[in-house]
C-alpha cells in the first residue's frame, strides 16, 4: 500500500496538450475569478474548490484498490477506510469504525457505526469490510502480503468484524486500519478477480462525502453528496459543493492560474514557491522556510550488489561526500530540510538515538569522506584524481535520476561534484521515468535518488523500504538497493510487533535497528520532501498553516494523504466572502 505519487511537476510533461493551459475563466458565481477553463460546463465558483498537483495525465482509473495510479479522491472522498491518522496527534480517529481494540494477544475486533450507507442506499455492514480485507487473498492483489500474518476476517454480526491473527503485527495492523479502503461486496462480488484489481470502476459507489460527478482528459468533477453520514456522526461536513482536480502540463501554467486565483490549491513542487509565499500572492503552512510540512525522506540508494557498493565502508564515505546544504539553499531555496543521519522524519524525531547518532551519524566532510576511502584500501594509483577499487580496477558510478525531474536532476548535480571532491567518480544520467523504473525494479543501475515512503503512522514503514527481504528478481517498491541483512529484517519485524501504545519498547527496537543503520548505510538519506502545498485565499480561508488558531492538519489531497488529515482539511475551510 506504498504510495507512488510523484511529488514534481515539471515543463517536461507538457507533452500533455491539455484544456487545463487555457488561463481563462471556467466558471462564474462569488468569489475570485473562474477556475482553469475545460470541457464541462461551469459550476458555480465560490462552491469550487480547484486542485491541481496530483494527476500527471488523464485519470487512469476509479478503483481504490490500485493505489497508485487512481483519480484523486477516489479512496478519501469516495471510499473510506476504518479509521483515519492524525499525524499531528500521532493517533488513529475512528471514521467507518466507532471503535476497535485487540480483544486477545491474536483477535482485533472492530465495531462499525450504525446507519452508514453506499451511495446508492444499500447500508454498509461487516460483510463489507470483511469482504475488502478477503480481496487480499487475491495472489496479485497490492496488499496479499497482509494474508501471511491474517488468518480471517469474519463478520460476527451486522456492525462487528472479527480478524484472527497467525501473528500479530500491531504498528503495521494499525497502519493498515487507515490504508485499506472499504468496497460494498454487492456491487463487486460478481467481479473476476482481473476486474477487482486492474478494472477502472468509472461508475465508483462509496461510502464517502463525494459522489463522481463528471471526469474529462484533463479533469475530474466531485459533487458533494447531502446526505453523507459523516455530516451527523463526525459533526463534520466538507466546505466545497465541488471539488475539480485538474490535471497541469507545467510550473508555469500552475503558477499562472495561482496567479490569477483560478486554483485554489496547489500540490505541486514549484520551484521559487518562497518568493509567491513572501508576496503573500499564496499561502503556505510556515511563512518561512522550509515553509512546508515533511513528507517524506530522499535517499540516495546505492545498489549494494555491485563493487565498490557492496562495502559499507565506501557506502560511509560517499554519505560524508554529500553537501546536502547545497542541495537544500541552492536547489530548493529552502524549500526542504536537511534530514538526519538516519532519515527519520521530524515528526518520528523522538525515536532518534541522538547518543548513537552523535557516535556514528556523518555530516558532509570531504576530509573525513578521503580518510574513509584511504583506510578501507582505495586510492588513487593513476594519479587522475579519483580513488580506484581495492583490486586496482577503475572506479567509475552513474547516478541516475528521472529526465525532467530538475529538482533532481540538479541535486544529483551536486552529489556527483560532491563525490568527485573526496575522490570519487561520479557520472550522472538522466533516463525517461519508466525506463529508470524499469532498470530500477531488475537492480542494473549504481545509484538512483528515491523518496517511496511517505510519513505514516509509525516508523516501521521506512525500515521496512530498506531492509524487506527477501531480496526478489524484480524490487518493484522497497529495497532497490538489494541489501540483505537478515538481523536487520528480524528486528524489523520484531519493530511491526511492538504494541502502538508501548512507546518505549519502539524506542528501544528502533534503536536497535538504526545501530546497523548508521553502520553499514544501506541507504543515505539526504532531504526531507515537501508536503507541497500552496493555496490562494480568493475563494477559499482558513487554510492548515502553524498560526495561532488555524486548523494544524495536512494541507494536501494526495493520495493517502485524505486519511492523513487532507479530508478534515476540507471541512476546515471557510468562504473567503
Amino acid at each position: 500500500m506504498g504510495t507512488r505519487t510523484r511529488l514534481r511537476v515539471t515543463t517536461a510533461l507538457a507533452v500533455f496538450t491539455l484544456a487545463a493551459t487555457a488561463c481563462t475563466g471556467g466558471g462564474s458565481g462569488a468569489g475570485g475569478t473562474g477556475g482553469p477553463a475545460g470541457k464541462g460546463g461551469s459550476l458555480p465558483r465560490g462552491e469550487t474548490l480547484y486542485t491541481t498537483g496530483t494527476q500527471w495525465g488523464p485519470p487512469a482509473n476509479y478503483n481504490p484498490l490500485r493505489n497508485w495510479d487512481h483519480a484523486t479522491g477516489t479512496k478519501g472522498l469516495v471510499y473510506e477506510t476504518l479509521f483515519h491518522f492524525d499525524p499531528d496527534e500521532g493517533k488513529l480517529t475512528p471514521w467507518l469504525a466507532e471503535s476497535g481494540g485487540w480483544t486477545g494477544d491474536k483477535t482485533y475486533e472492530v465495531k462499525l457505526r450504525q446507519g452508514i450507507t453506499w451511495a446508492d442506499g444499500k447500508p454498509l455492514t461487516a460483510k463489507d469490510v470483511a469482504y475488502s480485507y478477503g480481496l487480499g487473498k487475491i495472489e496479485a492483489s497490492a496488499f496479499h502480503s497482509l494474508w501471511s500474518w491474517l488468518s480471517d476476517a469474519k463478520a460476527v454480526d451486522d456492525t462487528t468484524v472479527r480478524f484472527t491473527f497467525k501473528e500479530a503485527r500491531y504498528q503495521e495492523w494499525d497502519y493498515t486500519l487507515y490504508g485499506q479502503p472499504v468496497v460494498p461486496e454487492h456491487v463487486w462480488s460478481s467481479r473476476t478477480d482481473e476486474d477487482i484489481l486492474n478494472g477502472v470502476n468509472d461508475k465508483p459507489v462509496g461510502t464517502g462525502a463525494y459522489k463522481l460527478k463528471s471526469k474529462t482528459q484533463d479533469r475530474v468533477v466531485w459533487e458533494r453528496r447531502d446526505d453523507w453520514w459523516g455530516t451527523k456522526a463526525l459533526s463534520m461536513t466538507p466546505a466545497p459543493r465541488y471539488i475539480v482536480d485538474v490535471s497541469n502540463p507545467s510550473n508555469e501554467v500552475v503558477i499562472g492560474q495561482l496567479g490569477q486565483g483560478q486554483l485554489d490549491l496547489s500540490n505541486n513542487f514549484l520551484p521559487g514557491a518562497s518568493s509567491l509565499i513572501k508576496s503573500k500572492k499564496v499561502v503556505s503552512y510556515y511563512d518561512k522556510a522550509p515553509y512546508m510540512l515533511s513528507a517524506n525522506t530522499a535517499w540516495l540508494v546505492p545498489n549494494t550488489t555491485k563493487k565498490p557498493m557492496d562495502d559499507a565502508a565506501f557506502r560511509r564515505a560517499l554519505a560524508a561526500s554529500v553537501d546536502t546544504g547545497k542541495i537544500v539553499k541552492g536547489v530548493y531555496g529552502d524549500l526542504v530540510k536537511p534530514a538526519s543521519p538516519t532519515g527519520l522524519l521530524p515528526q518520528w524525531e523522538q525515536y532518534e538515538d541522538k547518543a548513537l547518532i552523535a557516535e556514528k551519524g556523518f555530516t558532509h566532510d570531504a576530509a573525513a569522506a578521503k580518510k574513509e576511502l584511504a583506510d578501507a584500501g582505495y586510492r588513487d594509483e593513476d594519479g587522475d584524481g579519483f580513488v580506484e577499487n581495492k583490486d586496482g580496477s577503475a572506479l567509475s558510478l552513474k547516478l541516475a535520476v528521472p529526465s525532467g525531474w530538475t529538482d533532481w536532476m540538479e541535486a544529483a548535480k551536486v552529489i556527483a561534484a560532491g563525490a568527485g571532491d573526496a575522490g570519487i567518480k561520479v557520472t550522472t544520467e538522466f533516463p525517461d521515468q519508466n525506463a529508470l523504473n524499469e532498470l530500477r525494479g531488475k537492480g542494473d543501475f549504481d545509484l538512483v535518488i528515491n523518496n517511496e515512503r511517505q510519513l505514516s503512522n509509525t516508523p516501521w514503514t521506512y525500515y521496512d523500504y530498506i531492509f524487506q527481504m527477501p531480496v526478489q528478481k524484480q524490487q518493484n517498491t522497497v529495497n532497490f538497493g538489494r541489501y540483505e541483512n537478515a538481523e536487520a529484517w528480524k528486528l524489523v519485524q520484531e519493530l511491526g510487533g511492538v504494541k502502538t501504545d508501548d512507546t518505549a519498547g519502539m524506542k528501544a527496537a528502533v534503536s536497535k535497528i538504526q545501530d546497523i543503520q548508521l553502520t553499514e548505510m544501506p541507504i543515505i538519506p539526504l532531504w526531507y520532501n515537501g508536503l507541497w502545498s500552496q493555496s490562494t485565499t480568493g475563494t477559499w480561508k482558513n487554510w492548515p498553516s502553524d498560526a495561532a488558531g488555524a486548523p494544524r492538519t495536512a494541507p494536501a489531497l494526495w493520495r493517502n494523504w485524505l486519511e492523513m488529515g487532507g479530508f478534515e482539511t476540507l471541512t476546515q475551510l471557510k468562504p473567503a466572502k
